[in-house]
Order: structure tokens, then C-alpha cells, then sequence
């Protein structure tokens, strides 16, 4: 089931493997073209975002290889769980992203799914450039850090 936040917005799915395996230099928060058996689907919380990434193709921006569960309810208008789906962007926030994907070599990465307060399917996607094995390595060491760092303040304090 999804769950709420305090902004109004209830998380649906979210990548926790993005931020380990890239650099994120910058979201951006996406609309998403879905069918109505699709948000059924979204509002039970069964999706998974977490070895998709974001392409442009056919002059658009799309999310690809991300799984929304066939929704049990919708016997005859079914939707394929793995499609191309649109994502929704302003055309100048979709020229900035062609030509970061493009000049620069970055990648595209969806960070997560929620539905905003008024209710609409929305996608954070994330500019990213990929870590190197070193880069995993220390980043893994400051969080160690930090995390040992708060039980000894918790423990003195």
C-alpha cells in the first residue's frame, strides 16, 4: 500500500539502488501518460521503478522497462505491465534534458513515484552520471561514518 507524507503527496514506489549506483545532479518532477486500469493499479501500490530509466525517443521523453501490475478488476481493457510510457515535461525543461543526455553523456533515472495532493501520477526523475566501484566505496564509508558518528552523539548526549 502506498504511504502518505506530510506534503500531501502518498509515495507509490521509490529507486533506493539509484542513488548508490549514480551521481544525481538534478530532478525534475515528470507527469506520466497511463491508462485507467494502470492507476488502479498505481493507487494498490503494485509497481516497481527500480530497473527503469527514462530515453528519448520519437521526439519525446519516455520512462521504459518500468513494471505496473496488471490490474485484477479490469477483466477486458487490460494493460501490458512493462510498456513505453510517455512522461510529461515542458518543452524547455525537455531541451535542457536532450542536451545534457546528448553533449554530456548522462543517463536518466527515475527516483520515485507518487501521487501529488491533487491526486495525479507524477515521476521524479533524476540527471545522473554513473558512479565508478571507488566512488561506491566512499560513499558507502561516510554514511558508515555518519551513522556511527549519530550513535555516538545519541549515546553521550
Amino acid at each position: 500500500m502506498a504511504s502518505k507524507r506530510d506534503d500531501g503527496t502518498t509515495l507509490i514506489a521509490e529507486n533506493r539502488k539509484a542513488r548508490h549506483e549514480y551521481f544525481i545532479t538534478d530532478s525534475w518532477e515528470a507527469g506520466i501518460m497511463l491508462t485507467g486500469s494502470e492507476v488502479k493499479s498505481l493507487r494498490v501500490g503494485q509497481t516497481n521503478i527500480a530497473e527503469s530509466y527514462a530515453s528519448w525517443e520519437d521526439g519525446g521523453l519516455w520512462l521504459i522497462n518500468s513494471y505496473i501490475a496488471e490490474y485484477k478488476g479490469a477483466a477486458f481493457f487490460q494493460h501490458d505491465s512493462r510498456r513505453k510510457r510517455k512522461l510529461l515535461l515542458h518543452q524547455s525543461e525537455l531541451n535542457k534534458l536532450k542536451l545534457a543526455i546528448e553533449r554530456k553523456g548522462m543517463t536518466l533515472v527515475p527516483l520515485e513515484m507518487y501521487f501529488n495532493p491533487k491526486g495525479l501520477a507524477k515521476l521524479k526523475i533524476g540527471l545522473a552520471e554513473g558512479k565508478k566501484l571507488h566512488d561506491k566505496r566512499e560513499s558507502e564509508k561516510k554514511r558508515d561514518w555518519n551513522r556511527e558518528k549519530s550513535r555516538i552523539m545519541r549515546d553521550k548526549g
